[in-house]
């Protein structure tokens, strides 16, 4: 598991990079480590003999060395909420077989109205006009005309998910099979019919694309992503006279305020005040300025720090889950919460945008704070400087960072 090769070689055989590509993605900063990085081995002895797992002693290892590439989707699908670290090992399998099944009906509802969805095939031009009428593409059929305003909305969607997905980690081997791109494509497509309040917005297709690769199973990969959306999708509701994100904007204008009112002052200055060149990195929850590997470390290990032993419970009986009170949890209880989310039990601080997400853009922000002040004369200049981070930010570092951040923030901020 961690040989003496264990590093960049062990993960190129897990995520092999096209050749022609290499030299334009950034350098990956991670390495599996042992006695840090929670290993299969380890992943296996935290479960109990009737499958429960102790989801305290996962979170450790995380929290200090991420996840071996063997084991990551199956430990994401815990961090992400699909299934409850109680649970026994026949629980999970009935329900994952539920949850197949549900994919699977809703995947042949899909195939009914567009031929294409689970052919193995994708589309990248449009099916329907703006009015409904069907637009003869090779290998899609739609065969009357559209007038249910939900159908219209989701098949005019659809080929720009595959304009997307043709655009996707296209650096990575995985996607130069077709099959690959098409089941991605799919698991887009069929979310998007499923959650028609947000359906699809371009960056989806970046939060979902490690999911297919780490989950072999189509409708595991989908229902990952699922419970990914259910932390980001208020991210990706966008309407003509707000972007997603902006809550979220908010909550860093108010972290640096109060961290930093120096370089809050100069940002206002510059009309930089609403946080807008953060979008991205908020969005996609910086896909684009790691390499694919250090992106997946950098998410689990958040998502370690955020967790809560409630998410799973959170999700499946939204109105009967909620923390207890912070005076009623031993410290058993509360080391089952990552250390971020613990931080915030102990202060009473609920804002539901106080994401660490939120805290990782305001340490960059504060690395880049003396070239910031010195050297932005305005937003293009602030864009430019926080774009030399692509490639140059150590993904452990930045989240000790931000923990740091979080708790500067805490001790000055008001307590609700």
């Amino acid at each position: 598991m961690f040989g003496k090769k264990a590093g960049t070689e062990e993960l190129e055989a897990f995520y092999p990079i096209r050749p022609e590509c290499v030299a334009e993605i950034p350098k990956t900063r991670f390495k599996p480590r042992a006695g840090k990085t929670l290993s299969a081995r380890r992943w296996q002895a935290a479960f109990s003999e009737t499958g429960c797992l102790d989801i305290a002693k996962v979170l450790r290892r995380i929290q200090r060395g991420g996840i071996h590439p063997s084991i990551k989707g199956l430990v994401w699908e815990f961090l992400l909420g699909c299934y409850n670290p109680n649970s026994t090992l026949e629980d999970r399998n009935q329900l994952r077989q539920q949850r197949r099944e549900r994919y699977s009906m809703w995947k042949t509802e899909c195939r009914n109205m567009v031929s294409v969805i689970g052919s193995g095939n994708f589309i990248t031009t449009p099916i329907i006009t703006d009015d409904g009428q069907p637009i003869e593409v090779e290998g899609c059929r739609v065969t009357s005309a559209v007038s249910d305003k939900k159908v219209a909305q989701w098949m005019l969607i659809l080929h720009q998910i595959g304009l997307d997905v043709v655009r996707t980690d296209r650096a990575l081997a995985f996607y130069e099979d077709k099959a690959n791109q098409a089941k991605l494509w799919d698991v887009l497509s069929i979310y998007s019919w499923v959650d028609d309040d947000i359906g699809y917005v371009q960056g989806m297709n970046d939060i979902c694309s490690p999911m297919v690769i780490l989950l072999e199973n189509e409708a595991d990969a989908f229902w990952c992503f699922e419970r990914a959306m259910r932390r980001l999708r208020e991210n990706f509701r966008c309407s003509t006279t707000s972007i997603g994100v902006q809550s979220q904007l908010g909550t860093l204008s108010q972290v640096i305020k109060t961290v930093d009112p120096q370089l809050h002052k100069h940002l206002e200055d510059l009309d930089g005040g609403e946080y807008l060149f953060a979008f991205r990195m908020l969005m996609v929850l910086f896909r684009r300025e790691f390499s694919f590997v250090d992106a997946l470390y950098l998410w689990e290990v958040m998502w370690a720090m955020e967790y809560n032993p409630n998410i799973f419970w959170s999700y499946e009986q939204p109105d009967g889950a909620s923390d207890s009170n912070y005076g009623q949890l031993n410290q058993k209880m509360l080391k089952q919460y990552g250390k971020f989310q613990r931080k915030n039990l102990e202060t009473g601080y609920a804002d539901k945008n106080n994401a660490l997400a939120v805290f990782l853009v305001a340490s960059v922000l504060e690395t880049k704070n003396k070239q910031i002040l010195k050297e932005a004369k305005g937003l293009d200049d602030v864009v430019s400087i926080l774009g030399d981070i692509t490639g140059n930010l150590d993904a452990k570092k930045a989240c000790q960072e931000a923990l740091k951040l979080q708790n500067k923030y805490l001790k000055k901020a008001k307590r609700p």
